[in-house]
């Protein structure tokens, strides 16, 4: 959760995206994503992000496929060495 604060304190609201949006931009979310977010969010829905290893990924899909969600998107940042 802290990434997405800081992503947040240091974002700059461009292209009609919110504050929201312009955090999950700073932290690679491809843009047309953050725009779907950025909507879903508007209209008071919920954005679950999973950071994690892969197998806490794949425990986190495990999990949402139990429930009743309208969509999910994995985005995989680069690794840095």
């Amino acid at each position: 959760m802290a990434w997405i604060v800081a992503g947040l304190e240091g974002a700059v609201v461009v292209g009609g995206v919110s504050a929201a949006g312009a955090g999950l931009l700073s932290i690679g979310i491809p843009k047309d994503s953050v725009i779907k977010y950025d909507v879903a969010l508007k209209a008071d829905k919920f954005l679950l992000i999973v950071h994690g290893t892969p197998d806490a990924v794949d425990k986190a899909k495990d999990i949402i496929a139990g429930t009743r969600h309208s969509s999910y998107a994995v985005h995989e940042s680069p690794v840095l060495v």
